[in-house]
Parts: structure tokens; C-alpha cells; sequence
């Protein structure tokens, strides 16, 4: 067995196996005696994404540790245990085409799929989705040449050897052959996804669509002490450093999209550095406190001013300031950058979920953002005497402007001719309005592939340039998807990434590497 080791940066690599029975096996392996130095392993189809611990490289070393695993890993043993029954409704809109591309009938591919017991191989790309794969070969079919903007939660989908169910309504390209009410994703349930690697599943036809009931969001009470949204252009988001380590349930970091701003204004509070805090994208925003509180701005924001009944009182960004019940804090849309943070001494009363307060906007986890008429409590958390040195800002780029963003080339850039490499590096990429916290979508001119070839769902990284079949990248940011379905042509460095997060709309990107595209190959 060979394994090729794919470069995506300083901190991570591709591992590529024969199959997905090897790649489960090596997971295993990985699990049971940890290589030093590693903080995670996200397995896919026939990868396994591979995370360095702080301080530690994704480098030759660790290669070679995990070529010394692969000695000894065993195929995975099956669980025993009795297969979860997943009832479901065969509606879905591909179903038909299905049929056609299997060469059976509608009543044939229901009967196969019931009759498979399909097993959760591994987990990604939302929290609670588990690929699943099963022994009928016929169950081998394409994505769809053009994804769906819209797939609704409990919709069960085939692509490639898996079937997935969407635990939430999100974008998708998988072939849909039904629906279910069963929910894949419940916070109230201990593990919250209904699936797991090694489990199993079987579907059981109803008749009729049966839909689950959403339980109500929790609402605040109204007597809460706290901050208020006036106004907002954007939804306010709380925010800290994420929640690393998630990967199991499908879970991607999330967390403050410009980290050092967030960490800064904390400091400058007195606050702990990755206390939880507010992202403000662009603006304007306008907020008011039930009581005093000393609050401190950051990132983009560079002016702001404090209406006191008829005065206009200017803030002094570069510094603490205090803002009193019966004002209201204006913050205005930053000349540069996008997102400005705003910390309160002693903090914000944010639940953490999974060890994080963060807001992922992909998963639907972590507090609600925070419109109009929303507010947050203020936290009692022990703080330090607030910084009164005026802060010192970086540069950020403004709409017009061509930022440069360092990147590994790969982990997939052998899947595009030299052309198109050479082409992502020669040409500046305007950054579109279509543009959120899970990726930066590019349009320049496009990168076009040799051929159509199916890439099998693969770990994604914060900072992953993503070429769909148009030939437009996305840069995937804090949200992105924990895996991902195109080929990855390059990847954004990570101390580049906060700079990545501060591009506005309008401004261009022109990415830059040092080193050609390199894969190792390794043979236990």
C-alpha cells in the first residue's frame, strides 16, 4: 500500500490511500496510538486531513510517523450492534433520474436502498451529515452538474458510493431520493448527532411525509441586563477563538474571523484574550446598555461617536470608552476592512457549546445573531484594569484595493493543468458581493480543468481555494464545510487568514506562492 502525502500548509497535510477501507484503517491506527504532535485527523472517502498541535509542523516527520502507523493498521470491524431505522419518504426530486442513470426502475431503487445496510464510514461537511456507504454496488452515481442553492433538512441524499442525510437546510449537489422526519442534529440529545462513524443504518418506507416539529428557540427573558441592537446593516454575531476539536460531529472551527482584533480588544478590556465578544460586519450598527459599561472597539472600525440625547460626542477608537444607559453607540460602515469586534469589560453572558461561544453561521450552532431589537446580558467575569494605550492598528484593505494573500499550492493542484495553476497566481480576483463567513466567492477568469473527474469528499481547511465546475473559486473562511466535494487548487496561509477575513467586497485578491506543488509518496 502507498501512501501520497499532499502539501495544504504549514500545519496540515492530505493523506491520500488506496480505498476507503485503508483510509479507515489508518484513522484507526492514528486513534488507538496518537502520533505526537498531531491535534487532529478528519477522515474522508480516501483521505484523512491531518492537524499539527500549536508549535508543531506538518512536515517530513510527521509523514513518516504516520507511514510507521500505516504498518500496523487493520481493516475496521463491523459494529454489531442492532441498525438504526431511519424511516423516510421517497420523494425526492432526483429520484427519477436515479432510476435512469441505475438503469432500474423507481419501485427497484426503493427496494435496493431499503434492502441495504448502509454504514456510517465517516462524518463532515454539517454538523450531524455521515456519509454512509453499503455493499450494493449499483449505488455508485454522480453529483449533480449543478448544486442546488437549497436542500431542506431531513432530505436523504446519494452521491458517489454514500447516502446522507442534510441535517439542516443548506447548499448542496447530491442526487435527492426522498425525505425524513428523524432529525440528525438535536442539542438536546447526548451525543447531539443521531450517527457515528462504524454505526449502522437502515431505511424503512412511509407512506406519507411526516414532519418533525422544531423546537422554539430559546428566547431571552425580557428583564435582561445587558447590550441592545438599535440598528444593524448585518446581523451582530458573538464570536470568540472557536471550537477546535469538533471534527467528530462535524464541526469546523467557526470563531472571530479576524482572531488577533478579537484578542486585542480583550486585552484591551482586560478581558481574557479569546473571551467571547461581537462581530460587526461593516455597518452602520447602532447599540445602547441597560447599564454603565466600559466597552472597547477593534479591527476595522475606525471612528465612532456616542449620541447623548442632542450632542454628538466622538469616540476615540484607539481607546477604552464608557457608554451609559439613555445613549446609543454609532458605529459606522469602516472606510477599510469589514469586521470591527467589540469587547466589554467583564464580558458578555454567551453560552459556550462544545467549549465555544461562537456563532457558526454554517452548522446553526452557537448563539443567536443578534438583529434589530436583540439583546445580550452583560457577564460579572473577572477582568483586569482596562489598557488606556492607544492601540496600535494594522493595514486593511479597502473596496478598489489588490491585497496579496500568501498560499500553499494544493492539495489538489495536480487535478489542474500548469495553465490554470499559473493562471490563479497571474491574475487579480475580484471578490464578489456574494461573499459570507463560510467563503469569499472570486470572479476572474476561470480555472478550467482537462476533464469532469468526481473528487471524493475530502477534509477542507480554513483558508481552502475551492474550484467549482465554473471555474470560479471560493475561499473558504471560518465557516466553511469540515469536508468538501471539489478540488482544492491551493490554500491561503494561516497568518494570512485574519487578513482574508477583512476583505471587503470590491477589492481583489492576487494570491502568491513560494514553492511549486509538491505530493510525497511513502510505502509502510
Amino acid at each position: 500500500m502507498t501512501l501520497r502525502f499532499l502539501p495544504v500548509g504549514p500545519r496540515a497535510l492530505l493523506v491520500e490511500l488506496p480505498d476507503l477501507a485503508a483510509t479507515l484503517a489508518l484513522f484507526d491506527a492514528l486513534v488507538a496510538d496518537p502520533v505526537p504532535g498531531v491535534a487532529e485527523v478528519i477522515p474522508a472517502a480516501r483521505t484523512l486531513l491531518v492537524r499539527a498541535a500549536p508549535g508543531a509542523a506538518a512536515d517530513g516527520r510527521l509523514a513518516a510517523a504516520i507511514t510507521a502507523r500505516a504498518s500496523l493498521a487493520t481493516a475496521r470491524r463491523e459494529d454489531t450492534a442492532k441498525a438504526i431505522e431511519i424511516p423516510m419518504v421517497y420523494d425526492g426530486e432526483d429520484l427519477a433520474e436515479v432510476a435512469a442513470h441505475l438503469d432500474l426502475t423507481v419501485a427497484e431503487v426503493i427496494a435496493a436502498h431499503q434492502a441495504a445496510t448502509w454504514q456510517v464510514a465517516f462524518c463532515g461537511f454539517a454538523p450531524g451529515f455521515a456519509y454512509m456507504t453499503c455493499e450494493d454496488p449499483r449505488f455508485d452515481l454522480p453529483r449533480r452538474a449543478s448544486p442546488r442553492a437549497r436542500i431542506p433538512a431531513g432530505a436523504v441524499g446519494l452521491a458517489g458510493r454514500f447516502c446522507g442525510v442534510y441535517p439542516k437546510a443548506s447548499p448542496g449537489g447530491w442526487q435527492l431520493i426522498g425525505t425524513t422526519p428523524t432529525p440528525m442534529w438535536d442539542l438536546a440529545r447526548n451525543p447531539p448527532a443521531l450517527l457515528r462513524p462504524g454505526g449502522r443504518v437502515r431505511f424503512v418506507e412511509r407512506r406519507s411525509a411526516v414532519h418533525a416539529t422544531p423546537a422554539a428557540p430559546a428566547e431571552r427573558p425580557a428583564s435582561v441586563v445587558g447590550l441592545r441592537v438599535v440598528a444593524t446593516a448585518f446581523p451582530v454575531l458573538v464570536q470568540d477563538a472557536g471550537r477546535s476539536g469538533q471534527a467528530a460531529h462535524g464541526i469546523s472551527g467557526s470563531g472571530a474571523m479576524d482572531l488577533p482584533s478579537l484578542r486585542r480588544a480583550n486585552r484591551r478590556a482586560g478581558n481574557p484574550p479569546d473571551a467571547a465578544a461581537l462581530e460587526i460586519t461593516l455597518g452602520p450598527t447602532r447599540l445602547s446598555v441597560d447599564a454603565p459599561a466600559t466597552l472597547v472597539l477593534d479591527g476595522a472600525a475606525d471612528r465612532a461617536e456616542i449620541e447623548a440625547g442632542p450632542a454628538r460626542i466622538p469616540v476615540d477608537v484607539t481607546r477604552p470608552f464608557a457608554l451609559d444607559p439613555g445613549e446609543v453607540l454609532v458605529i459606522p460602515p469602516p472606510a477599510r476592512g469589514m469586521r470591527s469586534y467589540l469587547a466589554r469589560r467583564g464580558g458578555f453572558d454567551a453560552p459556550r457549546l462544545l467549549g465555544s461561544a461562537a456563532t457558526d453561521t454554517l452548522a446553526g450552532i452557537g448563539p443567536d445573531p443578534l438583529g434589530a431589537g436583540a439583546a445580550i446580558g452583560f457577564a460579572d467575569n473577572p477582568a483586569l484594569a482596562v489598557d488606556g494605550e492607544p492601540a496600535a492598528h494594522t493595514w486593511l484593505p479597502a473596496a478598489g484595493e489588490t491585497v496579496l494573500l500568501p498560499v500553499t499550492l494544493g492539495p489538489r493542484a495536480d487535478w489542474f493543468p500548469d495553465a490554470a495553476v499559473a493562471l490563479l497566481l497571474a491574475q487579480d480576483w475580484e471578490v464578489t458581493a456574494q461573499s459570507s463567513r463560510v467563503g469569499v466567492r472570486l470572479a476572474g477568469d476561470p480555472l478550467v480543468r482537462d476533464d469532469a473527474r468526481e473528487l471524493p469528499s475530502e477534509g477542507t481547511e480554513h483558508g481552502a481555494i475551492q474550484v467549482p465546475h465554473s471555474g470560479q473559486p471560493v475561499l473558504f473562511l471560518a465557516d466553511h464545510p469540515l469536508t468538501g466535494g471539489y478540488p482544492v487548487i491551493a490554500t491561503v496561509l494561516p497568518d494570512a487568514l485574519p487578513l482574508a477575513g477583512q476583505i471587503p467586497p470590491g477589492a481583489r485578491i492576487r494570491f502568491t506562492a513560494d514553492h511549486p506543488f509538491s505530493p510525497i509518496e511513502a510505502t509502510p
